[in-house]
């Protein structure tokens, strides 16, 4: 039997995959945000730009690119294009994290261990370096380098703008805001059942994770069996990467985290803890991995990274 500590870290093959995704990400990361402007471009302005680079380079797990490009792998994508379509997945994910952390929003003052963008520049400027990482989101997936054929980065544009938008992730945030008690005169959280917590988090979390997935699929054209069996995938992925989040904000520590933690009781968040109990929390958190490893039956040992990224999603620390 594995130990505590063995079944928290993830498989060899699983860290090693991840970790030479996650230096790809950052190196072409790191040459989308380059001071020269691209054609059509006027002028990058310096403290914009370092702005953005402060909120999307050096650090994270880079987890929603992994699963664009380890996706797009079962299907025979050439890896520069899933590469390109991860970074511009992890743009706007960079995005909502400068835009979390505001004052008005979370509220917090560091993110991966380093001081959030609005607190190493300034409000305005992180407010702006956010709408710039999301609209270079899309820049990145409509150019032709990403994929060749048009109706396909069409149709991922569709994809990526519902996961981000007014039913997905903005709208899952706005929710969790309402939640809060931010709106109501009195200032007192909303009582939530569970059912309505699921909702909000499969919008708010789930929505881009499961969308990374589809993302894959659809720039490897999947068909609609395969499709809609890493659309459970991803959904069940996303639900359990919430939950094991709820977890460690209350059994992690800031310095695991690399951001403050406890914050979800003392603001009143609906989660899954709060409604199911820590206990109940936790195995909702392994059904759901087994859930999203179980959906990939049908793909067999290609698929063995995805599951064991489900396994690591529920059992991680950081």
């Amino acid at each position: 039997m594995m130990s505590s500590a063995e079944r928290t870290a993830p498989a060899p093959a699983l860290a090693d995959a991840l970790s030479q995704t996650a230096a790809a990400i950052e190196a072409l990361l790191d040459t989308l945000l380059q001071d020269g402007p691209e054609p059509g471009e006027l002028h990058r302005p310096a403290r914009l730009l370092a702005a953005m680079r402060h909120g999307a380079l050096g650090g994270g797990k880079r987890l929603r690119p992994f699963l664009v490009v380890e996706t797009a792998r079962l299907f025979g994508v050439p890896p520069e294009q899933a590469l390109r379509a991860g970074a511009a997945v992890e743009l706007a994910h960079c995005y909502s994290l400068v835009h979390d952390d505001l004052p008005a929003m979370d509220d917090d003052d560091t993110r991966r261990g380093r001081p959030t963008v609005h607190k190493a520049y300034d409000e305005a400027t992180a407010i702006l370096a956010g709408d710039g990482l999301l609209t270079l989101a899309f820049d990145v997936i409509a150019d032709p380098r990403t994929h060749p054929d048009g109706e396909t980065r069409a149709a991922v544009v569709l994809l990526f703008s519902r996961a981000l938008g007014l039913g997905g992730m903005v709208g899952g945030q706005m929710l969790d805001l309402a939640a809060e008690g931010r709106f109501a005169a009195d200032g007192a959280a909303e009582k939530l059942d569970e059912a309505q917590i699921r909702r909000m988090q499969a919008m708010k979390t789930g929505a881009l994770l499961a969308g990374s997935v589809l993302i894959g699929a659809r720039l490897g054209q999947a068909d609609a069996t395969q499709t809609a069996a890493l659309e459970r995938y991803g959904k069940a992925l996303g639900a359990a990467f919430q939950v094991a989040d709820d977890i460690l904000d209350i059994e992690a520590s800031p310095e695991q985290m690399g951001k403050a933690t406890a914050k979800d009781d003392a603001k009143g968040k609906a989660t899954l803890v709060a409604a199911l109990g820590l206990d109940a929390a936790k195995r909702e958190r392994d059904r759901l991995s087994e859930a999203a490893s179980a959906a990939l039956a049908g793909f067999g040992p290609e698929a063995a990274l995805l599951r064991a990224a489900a396994e690591f999603t529920a059992q991680r620390k950081s």
